[in-house]
């Protein structure tokens, strides 16, 4: 171990931090990326296919941000994006009566929450 005075402590210390949460932050958006294909996969799988449009318009994109992890955000493309609400919790029917829901998002948030939390907890272990 390297003899650092009193007074350079302190910047050591930042340095170590520093490195050890750029660290972090890159192995966060390898697991957001990996657990978001995943979730697009299986929402194209097990979303309603009635023409398939619908299920295939489901995409990821990436808002990038320096020196914290990339935002990624799920979402059915343009103009199925009105449909999600409908299909996942039913909607009035015309003439009267009710159609019933079919989840299909619920789950796959359920699966990014947990595994992309797993993902996240090993990188901060391991550092």
């Amino acid at each position: 171990m390297a003899n650092i005075s009193i007074d350079q402590l302190a910047a050591e210390i930042a340095k170590g931090l520093a490195d050890y949460s750029q660290e972090v932050v890159e192995k966060v958006n390898v697991s957001s990326e990996k657990v978001g294909k995943a979730a697009v996969k299986q929402l194209k799988s097990t979303s309603p296919k009635r023409y398939g449009k619908y299920a295939k318009s489901w995409t990821m994109t990436t808002e990038k941000a320096i020196g914290q992890p990339d935002l990624r955000i799920i979402h059915a493309k343009a103009p199925h994006y009105r449909l999600t609400h409908l299909l996942e919790h039913g909607h009035a029917k015309k003439g009267g009566g009710r159609v019933s829901g079919k989840p299909h998002i619920r789950p796959a948030e359920e699966m990014v929450i947990q595994e992309f939390m797993q993902e996240v907890e090993e990188a901060i272990k391991r550092g």
